[in-house]
């Protein structure tokens, strides 16, 4: 079916939202006998196949219930979210694109508790719930869990006649970024592509050092600074400058064969599937596990669940659940484990239905083998504090602007003495 995607313009536009404020008591609730339209937040609904396939497979069991996604660019998700709620949005369904949102939302009152929805489907088959318990309830259910690994371009490996990226160290994979990176120009081939999201540097260091990005500690970024400032000022990865300015697009870098490796998360599997099968790509891709520290150590890595919540000023509540209820259980499961999305709820079915990783030995292991993930940020009330503070300096480091040293030391006396005060 041609669904029909509204806008933010168009949603404050029809709302009439003065967008400043505080959110309201949640409206009430109207007659839900007959059909029902249930809005729902997305990012970049074209390049997000997830999405299209739940709301499919929702509404072939609840032809009542017709999804219209309110579409965000992904960049902007998370403050234009946050502005809808503090104008009083009604958008019925709220996807959390991560925890620090979430635990903004639920602590400032904004979503409705869907604890029985999470009972009713069993927390226990819910992979990544930890982070969405609050007070003892939930006020979102988790539908899909995420880990990151490494990407990378077989044909480019092949042609250089270097070995896949199996078990690397970062010394290692510093050293292939080097040999595999290739022309100049337009046509310049970069050895690996680092997205300019702090979490490649930060969380990455965090995860496997042991670190704790809430703690106010940060010296254990150290290294992982060196390493990937070291990789964009050789040439071995675009620079930050640029690919932040100019927004590029991760996938973009790999599909057209710019980038020989890239770190990202699993749910770029479903992407490259899809890019594959509207013949917008032929890139000959696999996975590997996200390179370590040490050689022989067990796979570490980092990841985040997704979830959707329902906005408490909702008018379609009892539909909202419904919708939350399907996407977090084994149905919803198997309609994105189709494409490649790696869903929470787990069951041997939903595993069968994983299609879309490629077959080959490595991928298959890459996949299978992460001992520990740990989650991309925890979850406290000083989450969405700290990570503004992160943000801002990482851009600092990544600039030029501020040596690693400084903004270390930044980073610790600003979430000391400004967020983790009594």
């Amino acid at each position: 079916m041609k669904r029909p995607i509204l806008t933010i313009s168009a949603i404050a536009a029809a709302a009439g939202l003065a967008l400043t404020g505080c959110s309201g008591a949640g409206s009430a609730q109207q007659d839900e006998d007959g059909p029902v339209t249930l809005s729902v937040s997305v990012w970049n609904y074209d390049q997000t196949p997830e999405f299209k396939a739940l709301f499919d497979a929702f509404e072939a069991e609840h032809p009542d219930i017709t999804i219209e996604p309110v579409d965000i660019l992904a960049d902007d998700y998370s403050d234009k979210v946050t502005t809808m709620l503090a104008g009083g949005d009604k958008t019925d369904v709220l996807t959390m694109k991560n925890v620090t949102d979430y635990a903004r939302y639920a602590n400032r009152g904004q979503l409705v508790d869907v604890g029985d929805v999470v009972d009713d489907i069993g927390a226990d088959k819910l992979a990544g719930i930890e982070p969405f318990e609050l007070d003892d309830t939930y006020y979102a259910a988790p539908y899909r869990q995420d880990f990151w690994l490494l990407y990378y371009n077989k044909a480019i490996f092949d042609a250089a006649g270097i070995d896949h990226p199996d078990n690397l160290t970062w010394d290692e994979y510093a050293d292939i970024a080097a040999k595999l990176t290739s022309g100049d120009g337009d046509s310049k081939v970069y050895g690996t592509y680092n997205h300019y999201w702090r979490s490649v540097v930060q969380s990455i260091a965090a995860a496997q050092t042991g670190g704790d990005l809430i703690s106010g500690d940060y010296g254990f970024m150290q290294d992982q600074y060196d390493l990937t400032l070291d990789l964009q000022d050789k040439g071995y990865a675009l620079d930050y400058g640029t690919a932040k300015t100019q927004q590029i697009s991760y996938r973009t870098m790999f599909e057209t064969g710019k980038a020989a490796m890239m770190p990202m998360g699993t749910w770029y599997i479903a992407g490259i599937a899809q890019s594959i099968e509207t013949g917008a790509t032929d890139v000959d891709w696999g996975v590997a596990q996200m390179p370590q520290l040490k050689a022989g150590e067990e796979t570490v890595t980092f990841g985040s669940p997704t979830a959707f919540a329902v906005n408490k000023n909702s008018t379609h509540q009892a539909a909202a659940k419904t919708f939350l209820e399907f996407a977090a259980s084994e149905a919803g499961a198997k309609a994105i484990a189709a494409i490649g999305v790696v869903p929470a709820y787990q069951s041997d079915d939903v595993t069968a239905a994983f299609t879309a990783l490629p077959t080959d030995d490595l991928s298959v292991k890459a996949f299978q083998e992460p001992k520990d993930v740990v989650l991309e940020m925890p979850v406290s009330e000083y989450s969405s504090d700290v990570s503004s503070i992160l943000d801002e300096e990482h851009d600092l480091i990544m600039v030029g602007e501020s040596d690693v040293d400084d903004a270390i030391t930044k980073m610790q006396d600003r979430v000391k003495n400004d967020v983790l005060v009594d």
